[in-house]
């Protein structure tokens, strides 16, 4: 299984580059299980297409502005993502310079203050901040919102808002998990009105969610280490929900790959801690339902975790009529409905 087999041709006028002015305004595209059409309709229409007892779980993480620049004592310009807070006002983070910091040196921080190299591990650098707060309370006054790099345009002041979701709280992510960025208090009340019920997990989505693969063969790939917890609370409520005949269904890929890390011996149970789970064609996802998530880049590891769950065929068949009736994609994009087949198998293609 090679990356190139999940690639597609996207015309760069879809890649959306700002939200719409209603976040449950997003097209929704309903892949129903097994061969058939697809249905074009809104996320605002979710209750529509939920029963009264089904289970949303969303990825409460919240986005730190972990964008920092500054320049080296040579002068040279360096740029900070964090992808990681750690005890001690450090952090782990990825640094863009024209030549690599060594361990030792300093980078003074154009907001004041410097960031002092400890050492590296890989592309990770571990970095100990020197400011007048606590780190994560300095960023939040300091640093710039990380939007992904296919946005072509410097963060506004709408973004602080639009790239979180409404119920983020656990601060810890720097990008945000863009299928929850749909729901809007209005259409909570709404499914709440419909008796759907809402749990929660934390996936800490990290710098290496930018990151392309670099390998060809699928099999070979590593990858990174992101921090999610999943609660007894959210395990009593999707026990319950089984128990009961309804449905659970993963609000975007992180909460696929949080419920998947806490599977043991094919039983949900409490977990904390780290995950490097890579889901792929061949992998069987048994902790959801359904999956309501954005459109994913070409090659990535989050359309390899989608076809994984739908089939590939029948995701890429979505993935075409998208493109075709010019759905808005990516972070600021529109969502899709996913199901699994009806015979239960989730890679027809394989």
């Amino acid at each position: 299984m090679k990356k190139s087999d999940f690639h597609y041709e996207l015309p760069e006028a879809l890649i959306a580059q700002a939200p719409l002015p209603e976040r449950s305004a997003s097209r929704l595209l309903v892949v129903p299980p097994d061969e058939g059409g697809f249905d074009d309709l809104h996320v605002r229409d979710l209750p529509d297409l939920l029963r009264a007892g089904d289970l949303l779980v969303f990825n409460d993480t919240r986005v730190i502005p972990a964008r920092l620049f500054g320049h080296k004592a040579s002068g040279g310009r360096v740029e900070i993502l964090i992808e990681r807070l750690l005890p001690g006002n450090e952090a782990r983070a990825q640094i863009g310079a024209s030549k690599s910091p060594r361990a030792g040196s300093r980078i003074a921080l154009d907001p004041g203050g410097a960031a002092e190299v400890l050492g590296r591990d890989g592309e990770f650098y571990r970095l100990r901040f020197e400011v007048d707060d606590a780190l994560e309370s300095w960023l939040l006054r300091a640093g710039r919102l990380p939007l992904p790099p296919y946005i072509r345009r410097e963060p506004g002041a709408d973004d602080a808002e639009r790239y979180q979701t409404v119920f983020a709280r656990e601060v810890g992510a720097v990008a945000a998990p863009t299928a929850g960025l749909h729901f809007d208090d209005a259409l909570l009340d709404a499914l709440r009105e419909k008796g759907i019920e809402f749990g929660h997990v934390t996936l800490h989505v990290g710098a290496g969610t930018f990151q392309p693969m670099r390998v060809d063969d699928v099999r070979e790939h590593r990858m990174h280490s992101e921090w999610i917890n999943v609660g007894a609370e959210l395990v009593s409520q999707v026990r319950a929900a089984r128990a009961r005949g309804a449905r659970v269904i993963a609000v975007g890929t992180t909460v696929v790959r949080a419920l998947e890390s806490a599977l043991r011996d094919g039983e949900l149970q409490p977990f904390a801690g780290e995950t490097s789970i890579f889901i792929f064609p061949g992998y069987r996802i048994d902790s959801v339902d359904a999956l309501l998530t954005n459109f994913h880049l070409p090659e990535s590891t989050l359309l390899m975790l989608v076809s994984a769950f739908a089939g590939k065929a029948r995701v890429f068949a979505a993935y075409e009529h998208a493109v075709r009736e010019r759905y808005r994609f990516f972070s600021y994009g529109d969502a899709m409905l996913l199901f699994p087949r009806r015979d239960g198998s989730q890679d027809p293609s394989q």
